[in-house]
């Protein structure tokens, strides 16, 4: 995860992701049905079928400037997006950090997750985000938090 104030232990490659935090994901993603886990075009994701509902990287500003901006970093950092129902986008977004608005996808969010990570949180975030996408019967099988 995070050492210090939003630096990365060290990872292989761009957009490498710690493996504490893989290890922490995993069994949240792979516990939803039918689901699987692929590497991503940078960093890992998870998926429903052929849709993505999770995907985690680590952010080098020079490598995904994009995700960069959107975060607003300029350092390393390792991001976490999701899908989001259209309204708990703002009330998240709006909340400010972790939370970010990718410029892509509108139902998609971003959330910087360094040491301060309330992983309960990204637990219920993510199975929302599998039940956004996942076909209504598979989505019906899922025990979602009570809000």
């Amino acid at each position: 995860m995070s050492e210090g104030g939003g630096s990365v232990a060290r990872v292989t490659g761009p957009g490498d992701v710690p493996p504490q935090v893989l290890a922490r994901l995993r069994p949240i993603c792979l516990g939803l049905p039918e689901t699987y886990e692929e590497p991503a075009w940078v960093g890992t994701r998870w998926r429903i079928r052929k849709r993505t509902f999770a995907h985690v990287l680590t952010v080098d500003p020079d490598h995904q400037m994009a995700y960069a901006k959107a975060a607003a970093t300029d350092e390393p950092v390792c991001v976490l997006t999701f899908r989001s129902p259209g309204d708990e986008i703002q009330g998240l977004v709006s909340s400010g950090h972790p939370f970010f608005k990718p410029g892509w996808g509108e139902d998609v969010v971003g959330m910087v997750l360094d040491a301060d990570a309330d992983w309960e949180e990204v637990g219920e975030l993510l199975t929302e985000s599998y039940c956004v996408l996942a076909p209504k019967r598979l989505a019906a099988r899922v025990e979602r938090p009570s809000s």
